[in-house]
Parts: C-alpha cells; structure tokens; sequence
C-alpha cells in the first residue's frame, strides 16, 4: 500500500481511489486512473503545479512519451509543447525516497539530446532543479524556477 507523503509542491485535490488493496490516481491528461506509485504521486503534482501556478496549456502536455536514444527505448516522464508544436519543457520525476544526483541529471541531459527543450526540470517532489538550457552554445544555467508559460 503506498501512503502518499507531504511534497515541496502545492497539494491537490486529486482523485484517488483504491481496489483490492491497490491505489489509483486519476490523470486529467489521460484521462483515466494510474496505480499509485510514489513517482506517479511525484508526477501528478509536477503537472498540477506546472498547470495551475506556471499557467502551461494542459492540452500541450505528453506524459511518458517514448523516444529512441541510440539504440535503446525510453520514456520521458512530462513534455510540454508551446501552441506551434515546439518542444518547450522536458521534466523527469522521481520517487520522493530517490536522490536527485548527477546520474539524474545525466539521464535528462541525454533525453534533450533527442528533445533539444530550452527548460529542464528534474524533481523527486521534495527538492526541483531546474534549469535553461542554450542549444546554440551548449551550456544550461540554473535557475530557481521555471518561468510562467510563453509561446517563445
């Protein structure tokens, strides 16, 4: 049974619902209930939180996308698009138990080599790095968060 813990992130009011003694939260995106993990706790509240404070389109978001890295087959956990279809936004959650460490980091990094989004966000829903990233001269710089949506 999985006891959802407290987030550095605003609280919800999500649907959760529990059957033979499993948990399931109800995703708004796709529309329909997910076992709850406590990553998918994480990445409910990173998509509430993005929707209702930073105002990003919640028709512009892609929740485990799959993408192709070399020769191996991946997920990003949260994608936003801006209203021309652009890559904007990539974040990758965690379980709150879960260090954010530079492996974390790296495993971002590599998913924007194939997304190439000028915003990362990594988050395991008690601490949140994010970061811009600039394509042209290959450098980020953190920052201490993501800006409100903007269609550039």
């Amino acid at each position: 049974m999985f006891e959802p813990v407290p987030l550095n992130l605003p609280s919800f009011p999500f649907r959760i619902k529990e059957e033979s003694g499993n948990y399931f939260i109800f995703d708004e995106i796709r529309k329909k209930y997910l076992l709850l993990t406590p990553e998918e706790w994480v990445r409910q509240h990173v998509v509430q939180y993005l929707i209702s404070e930073k105002k990003y389109p919640r028709s512009l978001i892609k929740l485990e996308g799959g993408l192709r890295l070399n020769t191996l087959q991946k997920r990003t956990d949260i994608l936003f698009y801006n209203s021309a279809g652009e890559k904007i936004l990539l974040v990758e959650c965690k379980a709150p138990q879960i260090s954010i460490t530079q492996e974390t980091f790296d495993q971002v990094a590599r998913y924007n080599l194939v997304h190439k989004v000028k915003w990362l966000m990594v988050s395991n829903g008690l601490q949140h790095f994010c970061c811009r990233i600039d394509l042209n001269e290959a450098s980020y710089k953190f920052v201490n968060e993501l800006p409100a949506y903007s269609e550039s």
